[in-house]
């Protein structure tokens, strides 16, 4: 069975993965880069002013996709904003790089907890691993 901080461990050790989201029923995806574990949950970060930002608050339901050393993991999930400046300053402080564009108290950096969410871990050759959290 797949744990959270597995799913955490594939996402930064893949460094990029795809985040999907939905813009008025034409699907988007780009590369992202930001996970971090808060409080025990999953959460990723973008800035207020962008597209992906506005799309996820009209449609929080994503997903992610990465894959590395010849498996992929899958999680969909409900990104619900939180809105408090320690979420905010957690992930920054895990990715001290951002903060050259961001900062907790800009106003414009923004974190999304992941809830509701499924991951998979699949290859060609093991059995599926799951995780609801």
């Amino acid at each position: 069975m797949l744990t959270i901080n597995e799913v955490l461990s594939f996402l930064k050790k893949a460094d990029t993965y795809y985040l999907a989201t939905d813009d008025a029923g034409q699907p988007r995806v780009r590369p992202f880069g930001t996970i971090n574990l808060f409080e025990g949950s999953l959460y990723i970060q973008t800035g207020k002013k962008k597209s992906v930002s506005m799309q996820i608050h009209k449609n929080p339901r994503i997903e992610i996709c990465a894959f590395m050393e010849g498996k992929w993991l899958r999680i969909a999930a409900t990104a619900v904003e939180d809105d408090r400046r320690e979420a905010r300053k957690s992930m920054l402080d895990a990715y001290p790089n951002l903060r050259a564009m961001y900062d907790e108290d800009d106003g414009n950096t923004e974190v999304f907890r992941l809830q509701d969410a499924s991951a998979i871990l699949s290859s060609f050759t093991d059995p599926d691993e799951t995780l609801t959290f």
